[in-house]
């Protein structure tokens, strides 16, 4: 697949994004009182929208970058409607103000938590899930009553133009409105009193939409990456394993947050894992994986240099290619690759990839891997294969990360009652499902005092022995 690099579009002006982010201020208090009703239509219509230019959104994906029509269906589309589906079944619940308990000391009174939403929220979406990564939290933040701005990535532009026709169909410029542009126009928007930042992208990016957050003292989400470990131990079935690590490692090229960064396999299972690994690309993507429909390329020029110089250097340095390492700059191809003997101070080692090279390594203690992870920051996502439940919960109590999954890869990001988020270096913030809904709201808590007297009428001055007494009781037994 021949693909051209792309141009960045036009950036906006600084007046045509303070006009934009005044018009959704101006209607954020109507979209805020909108009622689960209106909400619930208004995503099903979404919905609608997305499943009627499902043929377009595949086409736009194969030709960003070589996306076969079914990854598309599953990792972008489904995503989507599914996310819809679980909001609009729970978003009354969601919504209804509940009851919390009121303790003792505030005898007379009752308590509350009410949602209420942020007001005017941006969302700035990768390149790697064009679709996905901008339409779900979209849900989100509608489900909360907001009003949104969408900056995309650039380097998705037959998205982009799906994305921002979608959008048209369903809402109002003064409810969603999509900023196309490069980055002088996303650090334009970066610099507006938003009320919410969602962003999905790079740690390096991520600290810079911090910095400038909070200038405003505007909240956000950062969705992050960081280098995802997989760890393979003795009892593991193998087979279970490998399939499971290569398909989320080649899973759109590899250029997804939460695939394996890197595989740390018992010293006693590596051949065995090697021989499995090269059986699993082989049934994935044939016998020249570079002829198969199913396999996508890499973005742009750019980044397709970046990972053929880490994987010439790993070469250089003594790494040794057990599967692939063949590229094709022309088709922005670069084959699965599997690399042993990786040496410590090359870039495979303290980059997140972001592409289909998996470096493998050994160990021969549990114990040996913790002293390694420990000197990395943590990662978005981590993964444990192995069927003693014992080392299972060894390894999540011994571990942190954004997220886990055991015996198997990925499947925690398609489950919508699960919160997706990293922590710290990998991000903050969670998201899916209530976990959206919360992201883009304000608990707002609310005491309600329904009679003529309650517990504070004991505490007010003029203070005296009894105020005395009710200090010393309540101090001591609550």
């Amino acid at each position: 697949m021949n693909q051209k690099s792309v141009a960045s579009p036009h950036e906006a002006s600084t007046q045509q994004l303070h006009d934009i982010f005044h018009r959704l201020r101006a209607h954020a208090p109507e979209a805020g009182q909108a009622t689960a009703a209106q909400r619930r239509q208004t995503l099903l219509k979404l919905k609608n929208c997305v499943i009627h230019h499902r043929p377009q959104i595949q086409e736009a994906l194969l030709r960003d970058f070589g996306k076969s029509s079914r990854e598309t269906d599953f990792s972008e589309i489904l995503t989507v409607t599914t996310e819809i589906t679980k909001t609009v079944s729970e978003l009354r619940r969601w919504m209804r103000p509940y009851r919390v308990p009121t303790p003792v000391t505030l005898i007379g009174n009752r308590s509350e938590i009410i949602w209420q939403p942020k007001g005017v929220v941006l969302i700035i979406s990768p390149w790697n899930f064009p679709i996905n990564l901008t339409l779900t939290p979209l849900v989100s933040a509608i489900a909360a009553g907001n009003t949104v701005c969408i900056k995309p990535s650039e380097f998705t532009p037959h998205s982009n133009r799906v994305i921002e026709t979608i959008l048209k169909e369903v809402f109002t410029p003064d409810e969603v409105t999509i900023v196309q542009g490069g980055v002088e126009t996303g650090s334009s928007l970066l610099d507006l009193p938003f009320h919410h930042i969602f962003f999905t992208g790079s740690p390096r990016v991520g600290q810079i939409v911090m910095a400038k957050a909070a200038r405003h003292l505007t909240s956000i989400t950062l969705e992050l990456g960081g280098k995802s470990p997989a760890i393979v131990d003795e009892s593991a079935d193998i087979v279970l394993a490998a399939n499971r690590i290569i398909w989320s490692k080649c899973y759109n090229g590899g250029q997804i947050c939460i695939a394996p960064d890197m595989v740390w396999v018992h010293e006693s299972k590596l051949d065995a894992f090697l021989f499995h690994a090269k059986q699993a690309i082989h049934q994935f993507y044939g016998e020249n994986p570079q002829e198969s429909p199913d396999y996508t390329r890499i973005i742009h020029d750019h980044h397709f240099l970046r990972l053929k110089a880490m994987l010439d250097q790993a070469a250089e340095l003594g790494a040794r290619i057990e599967a692939g390492g063949q590229t094709d700059q022309a088709d922005r191809y670069i084959a699965p690759t599997l690399l042993t003997h990786i040496p410590k101070d090359c870039a495979l080692m303290h980059e997140e990839i972001f592409g289909p090279l998996l470096p493998i390594l050994t160990y021969r203690k549990k114990e040996d891997i913790i002293s390694v992870l420990a000197d990395f920051p943590t990662p978005l996502a981590l993964y444990i294969f192995s069927r003693k439940r014992s080392t299972q919960q060894w390894f999540l109590r011994q571990t942190r990360a954004g997220n886990s999954a055991v015996n198997t890869a990925l499947a925690q990001f398609f489950n919508s009652n699960l919160p997706f988020g990293g922590e710290q270096n990998s991000g903050f913030g969670k998201t899916h499902g209530y976990f959206g809904f919360q992201a883009f709201s304000n608990a707002r808590s609310v005491i309600h005092q329904p009679y003529r007297w309650s517990a504070v009428d004991l505490v007010q001055p003029p203070f005296n022995s009894l105020t005395r007494l009710l200090a010393n009781f309540f101090i001591r037994w609550f």
